[in-house]
């Protein structure tokens, strides 16, 4: 066995990693065979950028410790950064899978650059406090994504915030052959899909590679110091509100890559796809999965995305049964008497503890 394997949790990270590149290759063979409903396979972009939102997001809740609830204007500013970004280098750069890698890179730094600015008042909060403030930020980005108005022509990008409401389109002044490719409150629309499921199984493996090496590293050990006890950690000199940021901008660059992923699979996108909700329903993946537990945030965003399509079929009822799953889920995962039950089947079981520096 070669020696970096001979370490349990490295072990335990490729183990990770093989499981799933195993589930890519599986639905790959399924959607070729068509296997796989349309419906389904329309959802598996999505798929792929929940699951990266969940991973980026469970690194700041279950392994910094911190609550976020603004984390869908993070994935909105990546989002339609790399719209514009894939849309206006239509011409300059004809590849598909090149314009889709330079926006998810827009959409990771521009997100990485919001998630910094935010972060510099927010991390000196902690609890409720940050959990509240961080809802603040969330809705107010989306508010700003929501007043621009963005336009591509031969002389390059003109860009309108349109403040007051009175501003449209036409007052870009985009010359002839110009394109609209944000419209305020309308958002982005008529844009070319450039996202595929691979682009998306890549971007979910970056994800892992990132957050589970950064969470061995030094830098990761001091972030599950800060989490476990913030005053032991800064009385031997580390700094809380530096190693916080490194998990919060990580994070919504990460995040901005989803969005960006998420914004190029659809021709029309509204800001109010990232909305409130849009951020609880991650935080939901995290929870339900786990606490630092990335396998489970990789399972649950899968299955809770899927569930509500599948369950269309009941048309009025599906949403209540959508909810009667996750209540179900829920005491499941928190009963003593199904957790005993597990921990005589299962013929080792690791406390919540070593689960999260584990599994993160």
């Amino acid at each position: 066995m070669p020696n970096f394997l001979k370490n349990k949790k490295t072990r335990r990270d490729f183990v990770t990693y093989g499981l799933v590149v195993l589930a890519f290759v599986a639905v790959s063979l399924m959607q070729a065979n068509h296997m796989i409903p349309r419906m389904i396979v329309g959802q598996l972009v999505p798929i792929c950028a929940y699951i990266v939102m969940a991973i980026s997001l469970n690194l700041v809740v279950g392994v910094a410790g911190d609550l976020s609830l603004g984390h869908a204007g993070f994935m909105s500013v990546g989002a339609y950064t790399g719209i514009v970004a894939a849309t206006s280098l239509a011409e300059a750069v004809p590849n598909d899978a090149v314009r889709l890698v330079i926006a998810l890179l827009a959409g990771a730094a521009s997100a990485a650059l919001a998630g910094f600015l935010v972060g510099i008042p927010v991390l000196r909060l902690s609890g409720d406090y940050l959990a509240i403030v961080t809802l603040a930020f969330g809705e107010i980005i989306k508010e700003i994504v929501t007043c621009l108005i963005v336009g591509v022509d031969e002389r390059g990008l003109h860009v309108l915030f349109n403040l007051t409401g009175k501003l449209t389109v036409d007052d870009l002044g985009l010359a002839e052959g110009g394109a609209a490719i944000i419209k305020g409150a309308q958002g982005a629309s008529g844009t070319e899909t450039i996202s595929t499921f691979f682009a998306g199984f890549l971007l979910v493996m970056v994800a892992l590679v990132i957050v589970l090496n950064l969470v061995r590293s030094r830098a990761g050990r001091a972030i599950l110091a800060v989490r476990d006890n913030r005053i032991a950690a800064e009385s031997v000199g580390i700094s809380t509100t530096k190693y916080r940021m490194i998990a919060f901008v990580v994070s919504a660059a990460l995040a901005g890559a989803a969005g960006a992923l998420f914004g190029n699979g659809f021709s029309q996108l509204s800001a109010t796809k990232f909305d409130f909700n849009t951020s609880i329903l991650i935080l939901v993946f995290v929870v339900l999965g786990g606490l630092g537990n990335m396998r489970g945030s990789i399972v649950a965003a899968t299955v809770l995305t899927i569930l509500p399509e599948a369950l269309r079929q009941f048309s009025d009822y599906r949403m209540l049964v959508y909810a009667i799953v996750l209540i179900l889920v829920m005491i499941c995962s928190n009963n003593p008497t199904i957790k005993g039950f597990v921990a005589r089947v299962l013929p080792r079981r690791r406390s919540n503890e070593e689960e999260v520096s584990a599994d993160a």
